[in-house]
């Protein structure tokens, strides 16, 4: 089956780029939501590049429905060789928020040369608690024969201590606010699965970064997740205290952004081989 291409859209520096990067944004919202990173970036020199994954924001299907896990990687793989494209032989560097690092890392497991680094911002690697045995048993069931059933609400209060981040986020129409469909959330979980298990092979340099107060994804099961990605030399872990999900929409986002800056000067140079 051929399916609609992704929108895709981006942000460019003036002169020449240092180096590209790819945004894969979270379950439920878009990559336009990332507009003030990418001004950022691009003041830094790297061009920007962001997905609206299968179901989200600009790009066709059911809203919050991703199809399969297999469709969007792909979808993110092709958004990354544009970049390549373009970039030369600057670095290109993926980034993926909460679903989006998920979808990330699975894409960086499989490019592997391709890519000079790869960024994660709250990466849902791990269910926890929001996915006891009996609802995962009920979900498969429904995922097969009512997938687009909902089955998981994101409350917006949870993503930012920021009212105006909040406000914006619950007006946004390009931002899903019913439930999850059904098919989404498995097609997740089976993604989690594969990538703690693949996670030693990751090839590339890796930056996660996490708020201590995520109430969304699991801290806890994310630092046991960075123990086992790739070589321990090429791997940070930067944790915010009190920070709600969207670190990158907290008050207290100068500093997350600047540790973002920082590791990119410190790490991806070239592609890698």
């Amino acid at each position: 089956m051929v399916h609609a291409r992704p929108y895709v859209q981006g942000w460019f520096p003036e002169g020449r780029p240092v180096g590209s990067f790819v945004i894969s944004h979270g379950l439920a919202e878009h990559g336009g939501r990332y507009a003030t990173l990418a001004a950022e970036l691009n003041a830094a020199g790297w061009a920007v590049h962001a997905i609206d994954h299968a179901g989200h924001g600009h790009s066709a299907g059911r809203r919050a429905d991703i199809g399969s896990m297999r469709r969007v990687v792909d979808d993110l793989a092709g958004v990354v060789r544009l970049a390549r494209e373009n970039a030369s032989a600057a670095p290109v560097v993926l980034f993926g928020h909460s679903m989006g690092g998920l979808i990330a890392l699975k894409c960086a497991l499989e490019l592997r040369a391709e890519l000079a680094g790869l960024v994660l911002s709250a990466p849902a690697l791990d269910p926890g608690e929001a996915a006891p045995a009996w609802r995962v048993q009920l979900g498969r069931l429904l995922a097969k024969v009512a997938p687009g059933v909902g089955m998981l609400t994101l409350p917006a209060e949870a993503l930012s201590r920021d009212p105006a981040v909040v406000q914006a986020y619950e007006r946004d129409p390009l931002v899903y606010r019913g439930s999850i469909p059904v098919r989404t959330l498995m097609e997740m979980l089976v993604a989690m699965q594969q990538v703690v298990e693949a996670a030693p092979a990751l090839q590339v340099p890796v930056l996660i970064q996490h708020g201590t107060a995520d109430r969304l994804v699991s801290l806890p099961a994310v630092e046991g997740i960075y123990q086992r990605l790739g070589e321990p030399a090429r791997r940070t872990l930067i944790t915010y205290a009190g920070l709600y999900h969207e670190i990158y929409n907290e008050p207290e986002r100068v500093q997350v952004v600047a540790d973002l800056l920082a590791w990119l000067k410190r790490w991806p140079a070239r592609p890698a081989s």
